[in-house]
């Protein structure tokens, strides 16, 4: 599961990367324009409760992959370059929009003054129309096909047109409702607006203590498209991030923030995926682990080894808010809170479980 970072040219879209993933990726102008690759850890706070608890020789969090793209300019890129970044985009699980909410003297907004909307709006007419263009050309050869054409072929053109008449509504195809036989071709295409997708503002010292211009349109843009919105102070956490850990609470207190922005973002990319996590604990270590919504037991077994899904006997199961209310697995257990669940238990947010197995 890949979430691909992208952006207009110059708005911090490799500093977000770089603090994402602890990587060294060369920023501003200049650098190489190609693909980057890293993983990050997702917060979360739970894991120090539980780390407290057990006193764990390792602790593990969940890690998701963001991979960062060259940033896409509009007036200049060519084709190849547009044809090799939407490609990037389509084999991305979800994407991550970056948009520019900080002044630089050396560094010029893309439109001349900042403009946070016009630069979202902007990569989405990149997405819509890269989805519109494939519609109408595969429109064009089905109808140019034999006169007779197969209920297969029917269904298609049926599913195009509705694509079509969708996006001529400047709307996205993530609003359009399938038939199951519809979904079937649906899926196969690849289109780019109905990934899941978050949009990172990028602010400057200014922009955290006292907002910046057009920041009410953007949040309604966003809430109107379904779109989680996360406000990042890319380079102000990129300094924070290199001060010892006291020094980086008092600078944290100081811009009013309880977590970082880049924290946040994490945990919203963890979201946009359908991601929750499950636990093991123990003294050896305790460890996160992401799975899908909806995933059975022994699905979520298979994530730990193969050999506990092939030898799945049962789950022992308690769930965290009883451990954290409690405080002990002991007391769970006296509660009558640890329980037994078969393999086609659906695992919840916050389980905690130890597999029975035998191979």
């Amino acid at each position: 599961m890949e979430i691909g970072i992208i952006g207009l040219p110059l708005v911090g879209k490799s500093t977000l990367f770089n603090l994402l993933t602890g990587a060294s990726v060369p920023t501003g102008p200049g650098s190489e324009p190609k693909v980057h690759r890293g993983s990050a850890p997702v917060p979360d706070p739970r894991l120090d409760f539980l780390v407290s608890l057990y006193r764990p020789r390792k602790l593990t969090p969940a890690r998701i992959e963001f991979k960062d793209l060259p940033g896409l300019d509009p007036r200049h890129s060519e084709k190849e370059a547009r044809i090799r970044f939407l490609e990037e985009v389509r084999n991305s699980d979800a994407l991550c929009c970056v948009v520019r909410a900080f002044n630089h003297p050396e560094l010029p907004p893309y439109f001349g003054s900042l403009d946070p909307l016009k630069e979202f709006r902007e990569l989405l007419a990149e997405l819509w129309l890269a989805d519109y263009s494939l519609v109408e050309k595969r429109l064009e050869r089905l109808h140019a096909g034999k006169k007779k054409s197969r209920p297969e072929q029917e269904l298609e053109r049926h599913l195009l047109e509705k694509c079509q008449e969708l996006l001529e509504e400047e709307k996205f195809l993530s609003q359009l409702h399938l038939t199951s036989e519809e979904e079937a071709i649906f899926i196969n295409y690849g289109f780019l607006t109905v990934k899941p997708f978050i949009l990172a503002v990028n602010l400057d010292e200014s922009g955290l203590q006292g907002g910046y211009e057009g920041r009410e349109e953007l949040r309604r843009e966003a809430e109107a498209r379904g779109v989680q919105l996360v406000e990042v102070a890319a380079q102000i956490e990129m300094e924070i991030a290199a001060l010892p850990l006291e020094e980086q609470r008092l600078f944290m207190a100081d811009l009013g923030l309880k977590e970082p922005g880049i924290a946040r973002l994490a945990q919203a990319a963890y979201r946009s995926l359908g991601l929750i996590s499950f636990f093991t604990v123990g003294e050896d270590e305790v460890r996160a682990w992401p799975i899908k919504a909806g995933t059975t037991a022994r699905r979520a077994a298979g994530k730990v080894h193969s050999d506990i899904e092939r030898g799945f006997i049962r789950a022992e199961i308690f769930a965290y808010q009883d451990l954290e209310r409690l405080g002990s697995p002991a007391k769970v257990r006296e509660a009558g809170l640890l329980r037994l669940e078969g393999k086609d238990y659906v695992v919840q947010d916050g389980d905690i479980v130890h597999f029975r197995f035998k191979v």
